[in-house]
Order: C-alpha cells, then structure tokens, then sequence
C-alpha cells in the first residue's frame, strides 16, 4: 500500500526532531494509516528520513517499536487522568466528567486517524505479544481509575458504573471512527451524566 500524504508542515517539523522522535513520528503516521502488520522497516526508516540501520540502533525490532509507541499514547491517557486528578482534589464527579470531556475532546482526531488501539489489536493476533500485554495492562489500569473515581463520587456501585463509563468512552471512538453515530462527543458526554446521576453520584463542590 502506498504511504498516504504527510501531514501539512510535517516535513519541516519532524526535521527539528532528534533521531529516536524522527522514527516514532514516521511510525505513528505509518501504523495508523495503513496498519502495523502493512507497514515495514524500511518504510519507516524513510518517512523518518533515516536508515533501517540508524532504527535498529534505537529499537532493536520493529515489535519493540510498536511497543514504545504504544506505551506513549497509553502515557497521553493517563497524563489526562493525573491532570484531572490534581485539579478536582477528592471531587470524583467532576474528575469523571474531565475525563469524559478529555475523551469527547479527542474523537474529531480518532474520526480522521482511528484510535490507535483498536487499529493495533487487529495487527496483534498473539495474544502474549509485549504489545497485546501493554493495551491490556493501560485498559485495565484505566478502568480501575474509573472505579476509583466513582467512589469518590459516591456512585452506588462504582465498578459497575465504572464499566459502563469505559464501554460508553470506547464505543464512542469506534462510532467516531466508523461515523457510525453523529454528534458521538456530546451524546457521550450526556450518558456519563445519565449514569452518575442514576447512581447516586455527590454534586460536587
């Protein structure tokens, strides 16, 4: 498959980047576009106007690739979940509903790129691969957190809500990303509410 366009003034910004960023960037913009399982090292080395020798310097196989690359954009989530954290101090509602928006906020991006989790498990059939093992440790991770915010909320029955907020934060990035359902930031947003509010959830200060 041929690689898709670059994103305008990427040339001129990934130029500025050091080698190791150079091959992540080109990596992300390939793996997204057309699959992890599609695209090749040499591909790679060349969007990140590299050698395949320079990447094996920084990554010794394109698997160890995929996995750093994946552990950043698990980092970007749970950054989002740290800043709601230190900003709504012992308020779970309000830290669930900055999250929900974090998520909401994100969809235009997954609509045009897709979410780079779903887009990597389709490449990822080993279910033992390092890779596989991080998604699953990040999701699992992340809905203990929402769990944890529930009852800070107060919410009933914080893991039961707690998993229905994850399916409502996932099935909206796949709506988002097949434009399966219009509006998906808002509706999202909207049925988060609707489960704090059937379970109990404090008002917040």
């Amino acid at each position: 498959m041929a690689s898709s366009p670059p994103r305008p003034g990427r040339d001129t910004r990934v130029a500025r980047l050091p080698p190791r960023e150079r091959i992540l960037d080109a990596a992300e913009e390939l793996f997204l576009r057309e699959g992890i399982r599609a695209v090749g090292v040499q591909a790679i080395a060349e969007r990140a106007q590299t050698t395949k020798m320079a990447l094996y310097r920084h990554f010794d196989t394109k698997d160890a690739l995929i996995e750093e690359w994946l552990r950043i954009v698990a980092a970007g989530y749970s950054s989002a979940f740290d800043r709601t954290e230190a900003e709504h101090p012992g308020d779970g509602r309000a830290q669930i509903l900055a999250v929900t928006r974090f998520f909401a906020e994100g969809l235009p991006d997954v609509a045009e790129r897709g979410c780079p989790f779903v887009n990597s498990i389709a490449g990822l059939p080993d279910r033992e691969h390092p890779a596989r093992r991080l998604i699953e440790d990040h999701k699992a991770t992340q809905r203990r957190r929402l769990t944890d915010m529930c009852e800070r909320a107060g919410v009933r029955d914080p893991d039961e809500a707690a998993a229905e907020i994850t399916f409502l934060m996932e099935g909206a990035q796949i709506s988002a990303q097949n434009g399966s359902v219009d509006r998906a930031g808002e509706r999202l947003l909207a049925a988060v509410e609707a489960i704090l509010e059937r379970g109990g959830a404090d008002g917040g200060s």
